[in-house]
């Protein structure tokens, strides 16, 4: 047995290290006496004399106590396991516990892989105190208060708890608490969301999800707000009307809609192309509204006139979808086109906005385009025969993204008897690549008309803007940028995310954009001046598509754990969140022109319906199984169904909870779905791949 160093002796080696800098021993000895007595013997009379090992005895006695609480708390207590355990863990460390905050990260790392995978990535590797202080995720949480609410009566509990059982570990996590956590108690009857009914719905619910108000701004699930510093949640105020039209054109469509209301009168109950092309302008600009100066566009030219008279003609006839009614939801009719033989070639698929051009992006480095009608495709180019398909050359890298430049399917010569006709259908095309370029190809031509260059990464999605001459996309680089189709470089740098940014999409005005990222976050940015103004931190798994609604106020993303949150642009709040799909990722929203219904399809091989309006009666919730089905319809107002995972299996698969906001679902014969689309008509157009 090692002899005791008597007290004084230690207090002059510990001025000895101090002086000639050996700080990390120094430490290590002070840790080290404040164990001991004054004559040199260990003092244990509470867990927290037991070096690095009192955090790991004290989040365990925490983890025990909630999972044996009642069930209507447990969803809410469960939530401060993950704070409880980051500054513990930073704690271990700083403290110079090497050996012990090993084995603390590890024991207790399990229980947080499904949420926060990407966190545990970035703390495994601190091990010593140096590496707290320079780590960018321990400045976050060591920096920030993490916020969290709970219940009135949960938080009461568990301060008893700890405090009763302070020597066993529960004064280390009160300190931690204290510390670094800003816990907001809630009272049952001030908030809606900590009633009795709706806290026994959570405690029904197969996984935990963090509020709306949880975690640090900024990083963590929780605020809009963009600034983790500040306390306070103040937004810009955004302008989310429609972009104005300007004067000239304005007359231009009004005198075109006139002329064919005279040549075609509206039937009886039906309103006339002028009345409907009133209901839709946004004549003047508003505070609510961003100006045209703010978005320099092109000077308006025949065609455009020809695609907003398409337009004002395609929205009043089209089919009405007005969400449920009597708890039933609208019937929605849907297209797939379904590719077979690709061996798993194809990344990435596009339908043109006239419905009549299907493009695929391929893993051999080339773009394929066919005709949805069979018919041949022509060039522009003399003595060129048409072809069944067009294959477009010039990537030297898988392409992951495609992009029809806007169209609408306008009337033929035939129809009009006019013999000049000016064409509504789209005019180009965009992919993005891994060879870090995006490239524009001209769709009467057939040809490469521009290579855009500026990414230091895979580009992984690209979009036109809504009114054609500007398009955005998301890059490996943790970037997404800003491009005019009639410039090489890009106008704006959009820089924030901590990963690949993976989904770009456009606000319907242009004056926004939005970016998903694999960080779990989604980002909205004015595009004047490339500033952030809204963070949605929420997601559970990596974004993987965006949409936001033709009215302008709500955005739906989608992730990889197969849920869809709604979020409303003007306070930057959370909606609901909806769940149906399997895991795999849900890869293409599409909303109806109401803006009350959406679409969405992904990897589980299912395009499913959504009510955006919250379901009167919640008693139609089921349960889908499997990863595709035998092509028939699934009504979200159906029992609990259940099924093979894939024909011919006869292993039972796993369940997916569905929640009441769905209205239908239509699974597809093993066929995981790349796109939807709403038409203007309020037809859905599907498309995916066929994988036996």
């Amino acid at each position: 047995m090692p002899e005791l160093i008597h007290p004084r002796v230690r207090k002059q080696v510990i001025e000895y290290l101090s002086k000639k800098g050996y700080n990390r021993t120094e430490a290590m000895l002070r840790n080290e006496s404040a164990t001991q007595d004054a004559e040199g013997k260990p003092l244990t009379s509470r867990v927290e004399d037991n070096g690095g090992s009192k955090y790991g005895k004290g989040l365990e006695l925490t983890r025990v106590w909630i999972e044996g609480n009642l069930d209507i708390y447990k969803p809410e207590l469960r939530r401060l396991l993950w704070p409880l355990f980051v500054y513990s863990f930073l704690n271990v460390v700083s403290e110079y516990y090497i050996q012990e905050a090993g084995n603390f990260f590890n024991a207790f790392k399990g229980y947080f892989e499904d949420e926060h995978s990407n966190d545990l990535r970035l703390l495994q590797p601190i091990a010593l105190p140096e590496h707290v202080i320079n780590s960018e995720i321990a400045k976050i949480y060591r920096g920030n208060k993490y916020r969290l609410s709970l219940s009135s009566v949960a938080f009461f509990n568990l301060i008893q708890f700890l405090e009763s059982n302070d020597k066993l570990g529960g004064s280390v996590m009160v300190m931690i608490l204290q510390t670094h956590m800003n816990i907001v108690t809630v009272e049952r009857a001030a908030d809606e969301s900590y009633s009795l009914a709706r806290m026994l719905g959570r405690a029904k619910e197969p996984e935990s999800f963090p509020a709306e108000d949880e975690g640090i701004p900024g990083h963590n699930a929780g605020s809009a707000n963009i600034d983790r510093h500040t306390t306070a949640n103040i937004l810009t105020r955004l302008k989310l009307g429609p972009l104005p039209m300007e004067q000239e054109m304005l007359e231009d469509v009004q005198a075109e809609l006139e002329e064919e209301d005279a040549k075609n009168p509206p039937a009886e109950g039906q309103s006339s192309l002028v009345q409907e092309f009133e209901q839709l302008i946004k004549r003047e600009e508003s505070e609510d509204a961003p100006a045209r100066a703010d978005i320099p566009l092109p000077p308006s030219k025949v065609r455009d006139v020809a695609l907003e008279v398409q337009k004002v003609k395609e929205n009043r006839d089209r089919f009405k979808i007005e969400g449920r009614t009597g708890g039933v939801g609208p019937a929605v009719s849907v297209v797939m086109f379904t590719f077979h033989n690709t061996y798993d070639g194809i990344n990435c698929i596009d339908v043109s906005g006239d419905n009549l051009l299907i493009a695929a992006g391929m893993a051999d480095h080339y773009i394929q385009v066919w005709s949805l009608k069979g018919e041949a495709l022509e060039s522009a180019f003399p003595n060129v025969p048409p072809e069944a398909s067009r294959k477009l050359i010039g990537h030297s890298g898988p392409v992951y993204a495609v992009s029809f430049s806007p169209g609408i399917a306008g009337p033929s010569q035939a129809s009009t008897g006019y013999s000049q006709v000016p064409s509504t259908n789209p005019q180009h095309l965009l992919s993005c690549s891994m060879d870090k370029t995006i490239r524009l190809w001209d769709l009467e031509m057939w040809t490469c008309l521009v290579v855009y260059k500026g990414h230091d990464g895979p580009v992984w999605d690209i979009q036109w803007g809504p009114h054609g001459h500007y398009f955005m996309t998301g890059s490996r680089d943790r970037t997404a940028r800003l491009w005019s189709q009639d410039q090489i470089a890009f106008l704006r740098l959009f820089a924030g995310h901590e990963q690949d940014v993976d989904c770009v999409a456009f606000h319907p005005n242009s004056a926004y954009v939005f970016t998903g990222s694999s960080d779990k976050n989604v980002r909205m940015w004015q595009v004047t001046n490339g500033v952030p103004v809204r963070l949605f931190t929420g997601h559970t798994g990596n974004v993987t598509s965006l949409a936001c609604s033709p009215s302008g106020k709500i955005l739906a993303s989608a992730d990889d754990q197969g849920t869809i949150i709604l979020w409303d642009l003007g306070p930057g709040k959370l909606l609901k969140r909806m769940r149906g799909h399997g895991r795999g990722g849900i890869w293409s929203l599409s909303w109806s022109a109401e803006s009350s219904v959406i679409v969405s399809g992904g990897m589980d091989g299912t395009v499913r319906v959504w009510d955006v309006a919250e379901p009167g009666n919640a008693a139609g919730q089921g349960k889908i199984i499997g990863e595709g089905g035998a092509g028939t319809k699934i009504d979200g107002g159906a029992s609990a169904a259940q099924g093979s995972a894939g024909t011919g299996s006869k292993k039972k698969g796993k369940e997916t909870v569905v929640t009441p906001d769905q209205i239908s679902a239509f699974p597809t014969k093993k066929s995981p779905v790349y796109k939807v689309k709403f038409t203007r008509m309020n037809l859905v157009v599907a498309s995916g791949i066929y994988t036996p």
